[in-house]
């Protein structure tokens, strides 16, 4: 799971590392989001599954204030994400990962065939983040496709 984690994220990395601020802010349309929104996305949805299976908790209302916007996008993050250049939101991600490694760490396999609810296991959690991941460096492509 961290090889295929780690592989998508170097992927999207590498695909948009060198970005210019007017390319990461980049909207398609007014309902679209930019590449820097969506990297934030992608950091918010794993901090998420992070506190929930590594810690075993839910967000603090602080955490769910800082990534809230991320985690849904829309409007607000349409407002929010916007004048950071690419790498900020790659070292927030970057920090992100850092976490979810340590934690992935401690785990064997018998962790992640463990039952978080009925029909859902660690596996599938972080396999998510991962399918959520890939789904997302699709988005990116398209968008770079239309970048001006």
């Amino acid at each position: 799971m961290v090889d295929m984690l780690e592989e998508v994220k170097a992927q999207i990395t590498g695909e948009i590392k060198d970005l210019t601020q007017e390319q990461t802010d980049f909207l398609i349309d007014e309902q679209a989001n930019s590449i820097g929104a969506t990297i934030m996305h992608l950091a918010a949805t794993e901090a998420y599954f992070q506190v929930e299976s590594l810690e075993g908790r839910m967000w603090t209302q602080e955490e769910a204030a800082y990534w809230g916007v991320g985690a849904a996008l829309g409007d607000t993050s349409r407002e929010k994400f916007k004048g950071k250049p690419i790498q900020h939101y790659l070292d927030i991600w970057d920090e992100v990962r850092q976490k979810t490694l340590e934690g992935l760490k401690e785990k064997d396999d018998a962790w992640f065939a463990s039952d978080i609810d009925e029909n859902m296991n660690f596996h599938w959690a972080w396999f998510h983040v991962l399918d959520h991941s890939a789904n997302h460096m699709g988005q990116i492509a398209l968008v770079k496709k239309r970048l001006p």
